[in-house]
C-alpha cells in the first residue's frame, strides 16, 4: 500500500494558521513580539537576496537568516546537487562503511585551511564548538576554556559555558569551567595562562554581538601565548568563516595566524541541510581517536549524510566559480564606506564598522537638546530601543530586513547574502538615509513608535 502525503496541499490547507500554529505548539513569545513590532509578515516565496510577501511586494533580505544564506535562498547549482543526491539513492548512514561524500568535502574545505589535516562534520554551529572544546579539553588534559566578553558560541551547555551574553546563560548553571576575558587583552589571556589548567582560547575574530573586531596583532600574539602554555587557539568562523569577511576565514585577514581547531557551519549548508564542521590538526584527531576501542568516542547521529555533504560541495564550487568572496570583499566595502559617510551628517550615528559583508551600525547619544531628550528617555525604558526603531521602518515603509546586533546594544548588524551588488547596496543607503532623515526630523514617525516599544519595555519589568 502506497501512503499518500501532498505537501502542497498540506500548505494550501493550513498555511494561514502558521501564528497560530507556532503561538500554540512552538515558542509562544516569538509571534507576540513579532506582532509587537509589525513583523508579522506572511512571506511565500523566496529567491537570491528577496523574498517576495503574500501581497508580491519584493522584500530585500540584509539578514541572511543569521548567515545561513550566504548564497542567497535556493542557489540553482545547490538545489540540483540536492535533487541529484536524493536520486541517487545512496546506502547513506549504513554507520559500517564509508561514504564518499564526506571525505571529497572535507578534502575540498581543508584546501582553503592548508595548516589543517582533518575534519569533523556535525550539524550545526553550536556542535561544531561542542567538538571543538570537547577535543581540546581532551588533548590538553585541562578543564578550563577562556573566551572573550560578549561572544556567542552557541546555545547548548558546552557552547553556552563560552556565551560571553548573561541574558543567556542565567538559570542554566552549572556549566563547564570557564573565564571570560576583554577581546584584545593579552595581558589578562598571559595572567589565565600562567595557572596551568587553560585547555584553550576560543575567539571568533569578530563578534557578531555588536560587530567587534579583534584588535590588530591579537590573534597571532594570543596563538603564541597559548602554545608557550601548551594550550589551544579555537577559531570560532561558525558567521564569519566562508567569505563573510571578505576571506574566506575571518583570522586570515591576519598573517601568520593559524588556530588549532576552527569552527563552521551556517552558510556551508546552502540554506537547506544543517552542517557543521569542526577542522583540525592532525595530532588532535589522532589523540582524540587513539585506538579502535575509541573509534565512537565523538559522533553524530545525523553527521556527514548525504544531503548535507552534496549542499556543502556545491556550496563550495559556487564559491570558487562565482569569486563569491572576492564579491563580499568589494560590495562589503562600497557599503560599509557609503555608510561610514553619513557618520557626519547624522548625530545619532556613531559608527559604522567591519569587514566584507558583516558590517556593525552602531548608534549613539545626540549633541542637539531636543534629540538628546528623546535618547534618554528611550535609554531610561531599555538600552537598545533606538536601534528597534530603525529596523522596523526599514522592513515596514522600504521592505529591507535587518536585526538589532544583540539585547541591550544600539547596533544594527549587516550580514546580507553575498552575492549581493551595487543594485542591493543603493537600495539599503537610501531607505537608511530616508529613516534617519526622519529621526533627525522635528517629529516623525519612528518617534511615534518609540513611544509603542517603550509601553512594551516597561510592561515586561
Amino acid at each position: 500500500m502506497t501512503s499518500e502525503f501532498d505537501l502542497g496541499r498540506l500548505l494550501a490547507e493550513r498555511g494561514a494558521e502558521r501564528y497560530e500554529l507556532h503561538t500554540k505548539y512552538l515558542n509562544h513569545q516569538l509571534p507576540r513580539m513579532l506582532h509587537t513590532i509589525g513583523f508579522d509578515k506572511v512571506y511565500e516565496r523566496a529567491e537570491g537576496a528577496h523574498f517576495w510577501d503574500a501581497e508580491g511586494n519584493d522584500h530585500l533580505d540584509m539578514l541572511a537568516g543569521f548567515g545561513v544564506m550566504g548564497l542567497g535562498r535556493h542557489h540553482p547549482v545547490v538545489r540540483r546537487a540536492l535533487h541529484d543526491v536524493l536520486d541517487a539513492q545512496l546506502a547513506d548512514l549504513t554507520r559500517f562503511d564509508c561514504q564518499p561524500l564526506p571525505g571529497l568535502l572535507a578534502e575540498r574545505l581543508l584546501t582553503h585551511s592548508p595548516h589543517l589535516e582533518r575534519v569533523f562534520f556535525g550539524n550545526s554551529g553550536t556542535e561544531a564548538v561542542e567538538t571543538a572544546l570537547k577535543f581540546a579539553r581532551f588533548v590538553t588534559g585541562r578543564p578550563r576554556v577562556l573566551y572573550c566578553d560578549h561572544a556567542f558560541h552557541g546555545l547548548t551547555t558546552g557552547s553556552l559555558s563560552v556565551n560571553g551574553e548573561s541574558g543567556f546563560r542565567d538559570g542554566f548553571a552549572p556549566l563547564l569551567p570557564d573565564t571570560a576575558l576583554p577581546l584584545g587583552d593579552l595581558d589578562a589571556l598571559a595572567r589565565e595562562l600562567k595557572k596551568g589548567d587553560v585547555a584553550a582560547l576560543i575567539v571568533e575574530p569578530i563578534q557578531g554581538k555588536g560587530v567587534h573586531e579583534a584588535p590588530p596583532g591579537y590573534l597571532r600574539a594570543a596563538q603564541e601565548l597559548l602554545h608557550k602554555h601548551k594550550a589551544l587557539l579555537i577559531a570560532d568562523e561558525v558567521q564569519t568563516g566562508l567569505g563573510r569577511t571578505g576571506d574566506f576565514y575571518a583570522y586570515q585577514h591576519e598573517e601568520g595566524v593559524e588556530p588549532d581547531l576552527v569552527c563552521v557551519a551556517k552558510a556551508l549548508s546552502g540554506g537547506y541541510v544543517p552542517v557543521g564542521a569542526t577542522l583540525g590538526k592532525d595530532w588532535i584527531f589522532k589523540k582524540v581517536y587513539s585506538s579502535m576501542d575509541r573509534v565512537l568516542v565523538h559522533s553524530a547521529s545525523f553527521g556527514s549524510n548525504a544531503q548535507a555533504m552534496a549542499a556543502g560541495l556545491a556550496v563550495l564550487s559556487v564559491m570558487e566559480n562565482e569569486q563569491i568572496v572576492a564579491n563580499a570583499r568589494a560590495t562589503g566595502e562600497q557599503l560599509r564606506s557609503r555608510l561610514a559617510a553619513l557618520v557626519g551628517k547624522y548625530e545619532l550615528l556613531a559608527d559604522v564598522r567591519g569587514r566584507g559583508l558583516m558590517i556593525g551600525i552602531e548608534f549613539g547619544r545626540p549633541d542637539s537638546l531636543k534629540l538628546r531628550g528623546r535618547w534618554t528617555m528611550l535609554q531610561a525604558a531599555r538600552k537598545g530601543l533606538f536601534a528597534q526603531m530603525v529596523v522596523v521602518p526599514l522592513l515596514r515603509r522600504h521592505r529591507i530586513l535587518t536585526q538589532v546586533s544583540g539585547d541591550h546594544l544600539e547596533v544594527i548588524k549587516l550580514i546580507p547574502p553575498l552575492i549581493i551588488g551595487e543594485r542591493e547596496v543603493d537600495r539599503f543607503v537610501d531607505a537608511f538615509t530616508e529613516v534617519m532623515d526622519d529621526a533627525h526630523s522635528g517629529g516623525g514617525l519612528m518617534w511615534d513608535f518609540g513611544k509603542t516599544l517603550i509601553k512594551q519595555a516597561v510592561a515586561n519589568r
